[in-house]
This record gives C-alpha cells, sequence and structure tokens, in this order.
C-alpha cells in the first residue's frame, strides 16, 4: 500500500484527545486519523436539503405549504420557473405599482462573480 504524507492543522484540544485515544488504543496518530477518516468516508452524503421539521418562524401549517409549493416548483423545468416568476411579478405590480426607485434582482453563480461585480459596481464602471 502506498503513503502519503500531509500536513494538518488541528486545534490544540483535538489533538491531545486523539493523542490520548491513540495511547488508549496502542496504536500511533496517523493510525487513529486514517480509521477516523475511513469511518466519516464510509458514512452516506446526505444528497437532499431539509427544511427542520418545526421551523421557530412559522407554526406547522407554514411550514407545510412552503414544503409543497417548494416541491411543486421543483417539478418544473428552468423555463416554467422563469414564466412562473414573471406572471407573478406582474401580478405585483397590477396590486402595487412601482414608485420611485426602480429594483433589480441580480443572479450569481459563485461568490467570485459577485465579488468581481460589486468591485466593478464601486469603481464606478
Amino acid at each position: 500500500m502506498a503513503f502519503t504524507r500531509i500536513s494538518i492543522t488541528l486545534p490544540r484540544d483535538v489533538l491531545a484527545a486523539a493523542d490520548r485515544r491513540a495511547r488508549a488504543l496502542d496504536r500511533s496518530r496517523s493510525w487513529l486519523i486514517v480509521e477516523a477518516l475511513r469511518a466519516y468516508l464510509a458514512t452516506p452524503v446526505r444528497s437532499q436539503v431539509r427544511e427542520p421539521d418545526a421551523p421557530v418562524y412559522a407554526v406547522r401549517e407554514v411550514a407545510d405549504a412552503r414544503r409543497q409549493h417548494l416541491a411543486a416548483d421543483l417539478k418544473r423545468s428552468p423555463a416554467e420557473r422563469l414564466q412562473r416568476a414573471e406572471q407573478l411579478a406582474r401580478l405585483a405590480r397590477q396590486v402595487r405599482p412601482r414608485r420611485g426607485r426602480r429594483q433589480q434582482v441580480i443572479g450569481f453563480d459563485s461568490y467570485q462573480d459577485f465579488y468581481e461585480w460589486k468591485k466593478a459596481r464601486l469603481a464606478g464602471e
């Protein structure tokens, strides 16, 4: 089996606890860390985002309605979602017409894209 040496930084208390556990098992620190990583990597990754069962900001009925709405929206294609958002925006303007400054929603693929946009905006581009 081939090995590779790495360097990691740990909080002192975590390292001390790892050393105590390795001594108690009569094993090396490296063995303990490898076994811990193997155990961690063996657990399946939770691929679903899950809302808490009882949100502190809403009653149960509101949380259930939000989940149903989200599930329905996720069944739509991106084009359908965009069309629905445009319909809702038109409806909102009918109910409450815009006054004063126009608001704008901008989406970014990454924080880096947002940062570059913000930097350019502050520079006056």
